[in-house]
Formats: C-alpha cells, structure tokens, sequence
C-alpha cells in the first residue's frame, strides 16, 4: 500500500502551484518549529460553504513532495465531502510529516495547535490517521478551532464509529443496486486496512454474516482481529485478484490505479480510505466500463465529518445517526443518476457537489 500517485522526480524543478494535485486552493500553509521538530502542512481548498474542516494525519511521507501532494488531495476531498451531505463547510486538511509511534508527544501537538489558531478559525482541524481523540483534546489547550475532542470536553469524541458506519450505509446501497439485494449475508468482503474504521467496519459486516477477508501492514493487528472476529487474513500487497464480491479499501488512497485496476473481481467498491481513484477520470471511467459498482468515497466516508460537524452545530447523537444513515439514500441516488446520465458514480457524486458551491458562490 503506497499514497504515491504521481513520480514526485517530476516535480522537483515545478512551482507549487505546478503541482497535479493543485486544484485551485485557497491556502497552503508550511509550518516548520525547529524546537519541537514540527514539519507540517495545512491545506485550505475552499472555503465558499463554510470554514475549511478536516483532520490531522500523522505519517511518514517517503518524501516532503508525497505530503503535499497527500494533503493537496485530501483537502480537496473534504470539500465534496461536505458539498455532497449538505454541511456548511468548506474543505481543508493536514498533514504532520513523522512516525506517530515514536515522533508524537503533547509539545509537537500543541505547537501544531498553535499554527491552526494563527489562521483564526478559517481551518478547524480534527483528527485522521496517527491521530487520537486524546491529541485533539491537547490542541484544544491552545485553539477552540478542532473538533473531534473528548465527551467530557463538550466533543462528539472519537468519530471513527460514525466513519464506519457510514461506510456501511454506503456497502450496502452499493449492494442493493449491483446484486438487487443489501443485504450481506454471504457475501465476501476484502477490507484492506483495519485501524480504527476498518475494525468497526469490519464488525457491522461480520455481525451482518458475511464471509470477511482482512489485509494490513501490521499483521499483529491482523492476528488479533481474526481471532475476534472470525476474519480469513491475507498478507501482502497481492490481494486485488482475489475472488471476492465486495473490496473496501480502508487504509491509504490511490489503491486503484493502473497496476491494479485489471486485477480487481469485485464487483462493488465501496470502502473508507480517501482518494481511493490515482486518477478519478481514467479509473473511475475504467471501473464503470468494467461493471464495477464504485461508490464514491468522498460520500460514503462522510460519517467523520458528519460527527464532528454537530460539535460545531450543537446537535446530538440521533441528528449524527440520521445524517450518516441517510448516505444509503445518497448513494443509490448517485448510482441511478450514473447510470441515466451515462457518466462514472465518482462524475456524477462530484457534479452534485459542484453544483452546490457554484450556487453558493452566486448567491454572495
């Protein structure tokens, strides 16, 4: 599993706004402390729905150009992901650059917070990959501008569940429109990644009684989770073959790509991991000329910021379950639309958001 998508070679003598995955963004901010060992990057996409939310990730980049082209990406993401459910937000992201098993600590994390304050709440962070509920309770020492922090804090807490959840939502609307039923019961599911959402997802679908294969990096955590919940582990990075009904990518994006688009059997997409198209016209083109059922992830990963959304809004738990229950419904919707207007689910989910920020941006 690898977040590289394009040959960062070609980009070292190319401004920044150069770059493939420049899409018109607002903001990039570069922050840099010496003192704390601090190297991360805030990228702001847009801003015309609302203030730019999105969480913090904390990886270890192969290099400075894979985190900007990650963060330039996933902030713009997070704009669609907003449009499409309806929230008055805008898109943004983070990216710290170390191993958060041995680089993380409260100083790093406050340090950070610091940064995210200085841009006077036009980005709210909250936590992604890397990142706990316990660290965003740490930046929220030093900005009110982060969600995602403790109940005990006044948060919704750890949004993951709700992510999972409505990634579930997301499986089985997939379900219903390509196999004419959603329910999973026998159904073989890959989940590749299972941390925090891959895990819960894992259990909705394994409760449900499907057949569920798991793959990760950490084959300890393979170990533990197959013995909870009864999963098949498969190990390395040779898994697109496999003769399964559903694939939920839920670790890193760009899994779909040219090496491994021809590979794929499944036959619906529908998983948490965040650009999960290297290209989104070439892939998602290639998926629906395939017969593969896609359901956008920028949909159906909604259920994230769905939570974090009601700390900000000041609504409860059965308003965060409605609105990531109601992903189902989007979902079929994007998929009969694909197919009316003969154009990819990723086109079609993406022409809906589109559509409502140009009508915002009109109207100001």
């Amino acid at each position: 599993m690898t977040s590289e998508i394009i040959d960062t070679k070609d980009l070292k003598n190319d401004p920044v706004f150069g770059q493939f995955s420049f899409n018109n963004h607002e903001q990039i901010v570069f922050c840099n402390d010496e003192d704390t060992g601090l190297k991360a990057i805030i990228g702001i996409h847009n801003t015309v729905l609302g203030p730019a939310l999105g969480g913090t990730r904390m990886w270890q980049y192969n290099s400075e150009w894979d985190a900007l082209n990650d963060v330039l990406r996933l902030s713009r993401g997070m704009t669609y992901k907003a449009a499409i459910t309806g929230l008055n937000l805008g898109g943004g992201k983070a990216v710290i650059i170390g191993d958060a098993k041995t680089q993380k600590n409260d100083k790093l994390m406050r340090r950070f917070g610091e940064f995210v304050h200085s841009l006077s709440g036009k980005y709210i962070t909250a936590e992604d990959m890397g990142m706990e509920t316990s660290d965003m309770d740490v930046i929220r020492e030093v900005t009110p501008h982060v969600t995602g922090v403790s109940e005990s804090l006044g948060g919704a807490g750890n949004p993951s569940p709700v992510t999972a959840y409505g990634v579930y939502m997301g499986m089985k609307a997939a379900a219903k429109y390509k196999f004419g039923t959603e329910n999973l019961d026998g159904k073989k599911v890959l989940v590749q990644g299972v941390g925090h959402v891959g895990e819960t997802l894992v259990k909705h679908i394994t409760d449900e009684g499907a057949q569920v294969i798991i793959n990760d990096i950490n084959e300890a955590r393979l170990e533990e989770l197959s013995k909870k919940y009864g999963a098949n582990v498969v190990l390395g990075n040779d898994i697109y073959g496999l003769d399964v009904d559903i694939y939920a990518p839920c670790a890193m994006g760009a899994t779909i790509n040219d090496a491994t688009i021809n590979q794929i059997k499944a036959k619906v997409i529908a998983g948490a991991a965040n650009n999960q198209l290297a290209d989104e016209l070439k892939h998602g083109r290639l998926l629906k000329e395939k017969g593969i059922a896609y359901a956008p992830d920028f949909l159906i990963n909604a259920g994230g910021i769905i939570n974090v959304y009601a700390e900000l809004e000041g609504y409860g738990r059965d308003e965060i379950n409605k609105k990531t229950e109601n992903i189902y419904n989007t979902t079929l919707e994007i998929f009969n639309l694909s197919e009316k207007e003969n154009i990819t689910t990723h086109g079609a989910a993406f022409n809906i958001a589109q559509k409502r920020i140009d009508t915002r941006k009109e109207s100001k």
